[in-house]
């Protein structure tokens, strides 16, 4: 697929679907992009593509399966927005750091293909507003699903959720306790961590 040129081949874009209950229309939005006019086009459409499917099927179909709807806050990024937001201090990353992870159809430095989303779900947002710990969401995803980053937010208890080709498996926040979760090389990576995650329902399948 070209690079949407019209408002008519961006709607096409828009249909694309990218896994039972989303689709890459889902994944285009943009704070940044709408208030400045920028707009938010893959220059790769068919590697934006991609990587969107196996971020949808790989994690946000199960997360939907199991716990309902999945509110997506932001996820594909084009170069020149996320730049914009880089330079800006709009809570965006360098180019350098988003490519294969909101900059989906850029590979990584090591020619690796990844996506990210900030995600926030519902239903572990009400329990964490009266109290549930946020790593009881990260270790059940840590558990259940093959993701490549966590990274986690006050507000909602949002999340960056990635898939890569060449997962991490690294977990950090900005919620106390802040800072690295885990990572390959901590004594508390491997095991289960179902003591976090009481009364979660089951992994589900879509």
């Amino acid at each position: 697929m070209r690079k949407p040129a019209s408002m008519r081949a961006l709607e096409e874009l828009g249909r694309v679907r990218l896994s039972p209950n989303f689709f890459m229309r889902d994944m285009l939005y943009s704070e940044i992009a709408n208030f400045h006019g920028i707009p938010n086009v893959p220059d790769d459409p068919d590697l934006a593509i991609a990587a969107g499917r196996k971020f949808c099927e790989e994690l946000l179909e199960p997360l939907h399966a199991t716990f309902g709807s999945v509110a997506v806050r932001s996820a594909y990024r084009s170069p020149a927005v996320n730049q914009f937001g880089n330079d800006n201090d709009l809570s965006c990353a360098t180019n350098e750091k988003n490519r294969g992870r909101h900059i989906w159809d850029q590979r990584d430095a090591g020619g690796h293909m990844g996506a990210m989303a900030t995600v926030a779900v519902p239903w572990f947002t009400d329990r964490y507003e009266t109290g549930t710990d946020w790593r009881a969401l990260a270790w059940w995803i840590h558990d259940h699903l093959p993701y490549s980053s966590q990274q986690y937010y006050p507000k909602l208890a949002a999340f960056n959720l990635a898939w890569h080709e060449k997962p991490q498996r690294v977990i950090s926040s900005y919620i106390n306790p802040k800072g690295v979760l885990t990572s390959p090389d901590m004594d508390n990576h491997t095991g289960s961590h179902a003591e976090w995650y009481e009364g979660f329902p089951a992994l589900a399948k879509g």
